[in-house]
């Protein structure tokens, strides 16, 4: 971190944290990340009362959405927050947390998650100095653009959000970062986590050679094209991609089904593979991919995706796993892992709460981020480190 940025720069106001129900093991983890990197800086003016509260144990402001018998809902803040620099983390994608509707108990959907943020805007606004939303999945992203007459939900909820009052929106590896043309006059930034997934995979494993004969960056469709191309011109290595054949004359379950995965790249016999995307829902694109790429002689297989949903479960995956078809699956912290995922042998974690940590420090300050956005450097000092120990 450059602390130059910060020795002449006062925060915008003071900085508080709101973590939202179902995100606390990511949100307590930011928070001591926090604390610990202003415990140690110096600063010109610290004594002023632009710094009063800027070095604290905790970040963390109580709130609470509690629910009347018939579901409904409100949302509450527990602490002051006029005048503060507002940070709202929330997870639309943890469907563990339940509620009881008329005496029957209820899953969080992201719709259920996306209300109580609402509240929690709501109840802030008008005292609140700034307010910024941490939504490390983009809410309804998955519906980004229209081929019909079908609602654009995402563009809808980051418009709603913008009239509620927020000033800027985060988010990590949007499914299509275009969505940001819905808010052209707002804040919005879309991080990539390249850099936590390729140190995730060097400390797991000291035998990768990361030089064109013995690794590739697969994309399992042409939408995840463009992080494979970065990661494969980093590290220096080729890069293939699949492309998906579907029936279009049937529909099922909302889709056309695929009918082949067709492969264009270079030979993959004896190499180590990444296959990079956004997410995992069902799995079953991203088994395909592993299989086929087993099948065309690939001597190890790791899956990276910043979204771990596993929306039929991990069964298939275990399966999949106990064959051989691929070597480990990486995940970001971003959003709710089950017990039952972290458990699995084959579960790797990149973990996100630094880098998180650091994006909401600068922020404070209003310093520029566009050093932090760009991991090349990091990746390459990574991987030059890994190099230098693990010399075969």
């Amino acid at each position: 971190m450059n602390e130059s940025i910060f020795s002449n720069s006062i925060p915008v106001g003071p900085l508080n944290l709101v973590v939202m129900n179902g995100c606390e093991e990511l949100g307590d983890a930011v928070d001591r990340y926090i604390s610990e990197i202003r415990t140690k800086r110096e600063h010109d003016e610290e004594s002023s009362l632009h710094f009063r509260g800027y070095c604290k144990d905790s970040y963390k402001v109580p709130v609470s959405c509690p629910r009347f018998g018939s579901g409904e809902a409100k949302g509450s803040i527990k602490a002051s927050v006029r005048g503060s620099d507002m940070y709202i983390l929330t997870d639309v994608m943890n469907h563990s947390i339940t509620y009881s509707v008329n005496g029957h108990i209820n899953h969080m959907s992201p719709d259920n998650h996306f209300q109580d943020l609402k509240r929690i805007i709501a109840a802030a606004s008008g005292f609140a100095k700034r307010i910024t939303v941490i939504m490390p999945f983009l809410y309804e992203s998955r519906q980004h653009k229209r081929t019909g007459l079908e609602s654009l939900d995402s563009s809808l909820a980051l418009n709603e959000l913008i009239e509620y009052g927020v000033n800027n929106i985060i988010t990590f590896d949007a499914h299509d970062p275009r969505i940001n043309n819905s808010i052209p006059l707002n804040g919005f930034d879309n991080f990539l986590p390249p850099y936590q997934f390729i140190k995730a995979l060097l400390a797991k494993h000291n035998d990768i050679k990361i030089d064109n004969d013995h690794l590739m960056i697969i994309s399992p469709d042409e939408g995840a094209m463009h992080r494979a191309v970065y990661f494969a011109n980093v590290l220096g290595v080729d890069m293939g991609m699949f492309y998906k054949r579907r029936d279009y004359s049937k529909i099922i379950n909302g889709r056309n089904p695929i009918v082949a995965h067709e492969f264009l790249g270079t030979n993959v016999e004896g190499k180590d593979v990444i296959i990079m995307d956004d997410m995992i829902s069902s799995g079953e694109s991203m088994l395909d991919t592993a299989r086929e790429l087993k099948e065309k002689k690939a001597k190890r297989v790791f899956i990276c995706t910043t979204f771990g949903l596993f929306t039929d479960g991990c069964n298939k995956f275990d399966e999949y796993y106990e064959q051989g078809m691929f070597d480990g699956v990486i995940l970001t912290n971003l959003t709710y892992r089950s017990p039952e995922l972290k458990s699995k042998p084959y579960y790797y974690e990149a973990d996100m709460s630094i880098f998180l940590a650091t994006i909401i420090d600068y922020l404070n300050h209003d310093a520029s981020i566009a050093s932090i956005m760009d991991p090349t450097e990091k990746i390459r000092a990574l991987v030059e480190q890994y190099n230098n120990e693990n010399k075969m």
